[in-house]
């Protein structure tokens, strides 16, 4: 480690040293194997790199005041946030954080949509660094303790910086269902991260999305617990792996609002607590005992009335005491200020303060001055209301991620010059285009329409309002400012000269009285009907209608959550208009939540699911619609036919969406649509799979053993593709009901024309556990079914095993 390194300040520019407060003789502070962090000459046990990690926490805590410890329970927001300032300046001496801080939160990522956050220190990578690194010196040289800063920043799209490595929207990666792409995924936004100089990650999201309405289910992996657990973990175990901390969020019950309404709504999750256990905690109970992150984002919904970040039950008991999780736990916007102002569960802010602190909330991190959250603290613990005991347990969690990250032996980027080398490289943007194929999702291919032959085609017609678009590629929680490519230019540079590809918007993406008009429909006005009749006299004259339908970042996302899930605006009326034309339409998805697309379903041939790609969407979607690559990503999430069906989901309980009774004294009518548009786990490909020889080892067994699962998959088509096996499990019997099958395991298998593999699942003890009546996780004896197929309903092969109770 080489603790005595003197870091680069060229990017310094004309600002002289003096200017930034700093003091050339604090170099000295820089010792052969150690840092002299609090500048008194000894190395105290905290700055001994030998010493054991909790001698170095207790050691610290005893040597910190009050405001020094303050100072580790709050986020100072970065760059034109909550932070002036790019680099530091003499003013900060008079600032709070004059006694440290617990971490510094987006500062100089840049949001592409947020001009004032755009800054020349943010590119070259290098440039980056070196900014992070003079910060970080100010904290280091500046302070009494010199307590290292966690630079903090979003990192679910890809990591929120200018010009790092873009990853498609979680939905995306969920529908992927590659663990292996995950992990390197995580890899990336890791490494990225510490060549940045950002030492902790605010991702995954490990959210439940259980209504389809919800604006954030594009930012979770799907619907299904097991599959997020399994993805979370190892873009977790990806992330860490390069020496930077991974955040989870949102603990805990929060994707699941009444209505799906959020923003100024309370957000409240009306969820029974044995589903909470099985549906929503599982993600986070699995990715904190496989993956040890270390750290956990407080949700700001209550549950059954107690606010999530005021409660002890949730913060202590739960995710430390059960869950056995390490790190510290910061707050997610508003969810402190939200326990007084939205819950009224405190008779003002200062209470709410109190009430966080005591429940085990870390750190506050929201948009406010660090000062708003950090005066009444210290007067809480002036007047007797807080104890230092209290504190002490909070900041020693805090400065155990921050040792544990390496920051009390080497604060700064040690090369600085090599991010330029480290960040979005060649390898990167090769990644982030398989991901980004590995996403798309087949949904109907009638007559095999698709792949699109060139040489049968002389005209082509891409239409739509996000067909020559590409915002949508970029996300305010993902990198800015990367070269896009839209599906109208993605499928014209692919025909070349080979055919005419023309371009007609048809229609915008609302009408100017949406989302009321979803309620009360209105006349389209003369220049909607104008631009989809031009959109029509081109389709009169092209081969095949390639339509790009769907919504657009203003559509989805925090607080966006729909009343309806049809095509927004006018986009149905165009692409009914296009179908009117005799034309073929293949219709290409951009969305971030399943949508009812009912009608497009029954009467076009050929659909393909993009959500929100990131920057290589048109390459990836036109590669694709003319077969250079064989789609083969499967549903995370059920789409319903109308939201009038909400909730339905995967996982579910039996009978809870059955059908309605053809005989009896009920008998008669029908009054409601039943059924998924499409369930759980489906996909289609270019090409045919067939699955064989399933073993299911042993047949009888004591609760405690592992059941061995063994099968064959073979390509019986003539295209190399990919298939995700998928594997469920169903409870006969049990003493509690359970759902009508749980996914238990998956894989996405590459296989050739005629290529055979042999699939290999275990079953642990822990797969096969419920909740019983006593609310305990507990393997019944019983007999329990192994279901494998290429989607929850779609089940090829099938078995039994039997668990027989321990002392027989």
């Amino acid at each position: 480690m080489k603790f005595h390194k003197i870091i680069r300040i060229s990017v310094l520019g004309v600002l002289p040293l003096l200017m930034l407060g700093f003091n050339s003789n604090k170099k000295d502070i820089y010792k052969k194997d150690w840092i002299d962090f609090n500048k008194n000459g000894v190395k105290d046990v905290f700055e001994d790199p030998t010493a054991l990690l909790e001698d170095r926490v207790k050691n610290l805590v005893s040597l910190m005041n009050v405001n020094e410890k303050t100072c580790q329970l709050t986020t100072l927001y970065g760059y034109s946030r909550v932070l002036a300032d790019e680099l530091p300046t003499k003013a900060w001496k008079n600032k709070v954080w004059k006694d440290g801080i617990a971490n510094i939160d987006e500062h100089l990522n840049t949001i592409w949509n947020q001009e004032k956050t755009h800054t020349k220190y943010a590119y070259p990578y290098s440039t980056h660094a070196e900014t992070i690194n003079i910060v970080q010196k100010w904290f280091v040289e500046e302070t009494r303790l010199g307590i290292p800063v966690d630079f903090t920043n979003e990192g679910v799209h890809g990591l929120c910086h200018e010009k790092a490595t873009p990853l498609p929207a979680p939905i995306g990666i969920g529908s992927t269902w590659n663990k292996d792409l995950v992990r390197k995924a995580g890899e990336i936004v890791g490494r990225e991260a510490k060549a940045l100089g950002y030492t902790n990650v605010y991702a995954p999201i490990l959210d439940v999305a259980r209504d389809q309405r919800w604006g954030r289910v594009l930012e979770c992996y799907g619907e299904e617990p097991f599959h997020i657990a399994e993805m979370g973990k190892q873009m977790t175990l990806g992330i860490q792996s390069q020496g930077v901390a991974s955040t989870l969020k949102h603990f805990a019950v929060y994707s699941i609002p009444k209505g799906a309404r959020d923003g100024d709504a309370r957000t409240d999750s009306h969820v029974a607590p044995r589903e909470m256990f099985q549906l929503h905690l599982y993600p986070f109970k699995r990715v904190i005992q496989e993956a040890a992150p270390m750290g956990i984002m407080s949700s700001y919904n209550d549950y059954d009335g107690v606010p999530i970040t005021a409660s002890r039950y949730f913060l202590t008991d739960l995710l430390r005491e059960k869950f056995g999780f390490k790190g510290y736990v910061v707050s997610d916007s508003e969810a402190v200020e939200y326990v007084s102002e939205k819950h009224h569960v405190a008779k003002d802010y200062k209470e709410a303060v109190r009430q966080v602190i005591e429940a085990g909330l870390n750190v506050r991190t929201t948009f406010r001055t660090p000062e708003s959250f950090i005066e009444p603290l210290r007067e809480l613990i002036r007047d007797g209301e807080i104890s230092i005991k209290t504190i002490d347990s909070r900041v020693a969690d805090v400065l155990r991620v921050k040792f544990r990250l390496g920051l009390f032996d080497n604060p700064y980027v040690e090369n600085p010059e090599e991010a330029d080398k480290l960040v979005h490289t060649p390898e990167d943007e090769a990644f982030s285009k398989q991901i980004n194929r590995e996403s798309l999702v087949l949904l109907k291919n009638e007559n095999n329409l698709l792949p699109l032959d060139l040489k049968n085609l002389d005209n082509i017609l891409v239409t739509g309002p996000l067909a020559n678009e590409v915002s949508f590629t970029y996300s305010r929680y993902g990198p800015a400012f990367n070269p896009s490519v839209s599906v109208f230019e993605g499928v014209k540079k692919y025909a070349g000269n080979n055919a005419n590809v023309s371009f007609v918007k048809g229609c915008d993406i609302v009408d100017p009285d949406w989302p009321g008009s979803e309620i009360i429909p209105t006349e389209l006005s003369a220049k909607e009907q104008a631009d989809i009749d031009a959109a029509v006299e081109k389709a009169k004259q092209s081969d095949i209608i390639i339509a790009v339908v769907g919504e657009d970042e203003k559509r989805v996302g925090e607080t966006k959550s729909r009343t309806s899930l049809g095509l927004p605006g006018r986009q149905f009326k165009l692409v009914q208009a296009l179908y009117a034309t005799g034309k073929p339409v293949v219709l290409v998805l951009i969305n971030g939540q399943p949508l009812t697309i009912n009608w497009e379903n029954k009467f076009l041939p050929a659909i393909l699911e993009a959500w929100f790609p990131s920057t290589a969407a048109g390459e990836v979607i036109a590669e694709t619609l003319f077969g250079d690559y064989n789609p083969g990503g499967k549903l995370s999430v059920t789409f319903p036919k109308t939201v009038g069906q909400i909730p339905l989901n995967f996982p579910f309980k039996p009978g809870s969406q059955a059908g309605q009774p053809g005989a009896g004294p009920n008998g008669y009518g029908n009054t409601r649509v039943l059924g998924p548009l499409y369930p759980f786990g489906y996909g289609l490909s270019y090409t045919t799979f067939e699955y064989s020889d399933l073993e299911v080892t042993p047949k009888s067994l004591k609760p405690q053993a592992d059941i061995h699962v063994a099968f064959k998959i073979t390509n019986t088509g003539t295209r190399a593709g990919d298939e995700v096996v998928q594997m469920y499990l169903k409870d006969i019997v049990s003493s509690v009901t359970t759902y009508e099958s749980v996914l238990r395991g998956f894989e996405r298998i590459h296989l050739k024309p005629n290529e055979t593999k042999t699939v290999n699942f275990i079953l642990h003890p822990d797969d096969l556990a419920i909740l019983d009546k006593n609310m305990n996780w507990t393997v019944e004896p019983g007999v329990f079914k192994v279901l494998i197929g290429s989607s929850s309903v779609d089940i090829k092969l099938s078995d039994q095993f039997k668990v027989v109770n321990v002392y027989n």
